[in-house]
């Protein structure tokens, strides 16, 4: 998380300490001031790197987190918050990178089993102390369950960073995104990115298909529909299976046509995002292929044309 070294907290904690002890020792004694500089300096170092945020992931152990809060969306979907071990922690994950989630579950014939699922957090390194999950549990999940069942106080278990894509600003000039159902989480997560680095000179435009079955299921179109009102680089187009009366987006599964019409043209400087269901997913590796797009790897790498999530 980037902050400002001119920002209220380094003046409070920091500079005006280090001044008081130097123009105090010139107020009281003035041939103390080689000591009381020495000092000043020291302590404002040691204050400044305590105020950097701390880093919590490690990717080789799992640590626990507590249920801080959970925000029901509908009756399969909610919002997870989980508290970090201090409120300047970070999780310390990059931008387009997963955490696992692990848990030892009871299986059909009742022994134990330990099972691991990847999430992306929907908040950043920018919201210290706590981070966000969006999660839709299945009758037949393990880990979704396994959620769905948390009580606040209970905690998770996590590791991580995990995933071979980290977005960096300008990385391409344009990034085609289709996401299914939760498969939107990484895209939030990199569409906010870039919002946020708009300032700094990130220029990076997003076009995102977000398909699902019913207009219920649309997971933070409020979000989603705010981002876009707030960017003119970013756009978004809803595809549903099942449609309401009167709906205007795109119908059914997602069509080379679709992608044709709403996605850019391969070129050098474009990506292909693709996350959401296995079935999907696959079959959009064929259909971006199809259309120009180099062909995507079983298991995506950073520098691939189509990367899947």
């Amino acid at each position: 998380m980037s902050e400002s070294i001119l920002s209220r907290k380094y003046f409070d904690n920091v500079y005006i300490p280090v001044g008081l002890i130097i123009v105090g020792s010139l107020i009281v004694d003035r041939r103390w001031i080689v000591y009381s500089v020495s000092i000043a300096l020291a302590l404002g170092a040691w204050k400044f790197h305590s105020l950097q945020p701390k880093k919590v992931l490690k990717p080789d152990s799992f640590q626990d987190f507590e249920l801080k809060e959970k925000t029901v969306i509908s009756h399969n979907v909610a919002i997870y918050r989980f508290s970090l071990p201090s409120p300047s922690s970070i999780l310390g994950l990059p931008i387009g990178q997963h955490i696992s989630i692990g848990a030892t579950l009871a299986q059909p014939d009742g022994t134990p089993k330990e099972i691991v699922r990847s999430y992306t957090p929907i908040s950043g390194d920018h919201q210290p102390g706590y981070f966000d999950l969006l999660i839709k549990s299945y009758p037949t999940g393990n880990i979704s369950k396994y959620m769905a069942s948390l009580k606040v106080g209970e905690t998770i278990r996590v590791k991580g960073p995990k995933g071979a894509f980290v977005y960096t600003p300008n990385m391409v000039r344009h990034f085609g995104m289709i996401a299914g159902g939760t498969g939107i989480t990484p895209m939030l997560q990199v569409i906010r990115a870039i919002i946020r680095g708009r300032a700094a000179g990130d220029k990076t435009q997003v076009d995102l298909i977000f398909a699902n079955v019913t207009s219920q299921d649309i997971l933070l179109k409020e979000d989603l529909d705010a981002l876009v009102k707030e960017d003119s680089g970013i756009r978004v187009h809803y595809v549903l299976d099942n449609p309401p009366e009167g709906w205007t987006g795109g119908v059914g599964y997602v069509t080379p046509d679709m992608i044709t019409k709403w996605l850019p043209k391969p070129a050098d400087d474009v990506k292909i995002l693709l996350c959401g269901p296995p079935p999907m997913v696959s079959a959009l590796k064929k259909t971006t292929q199809a259309l120009g797009f180099q062909k995507a790897r079983p298991v995506s790498k950073l520098e691939d044309q189509v990367f899947a999530f």
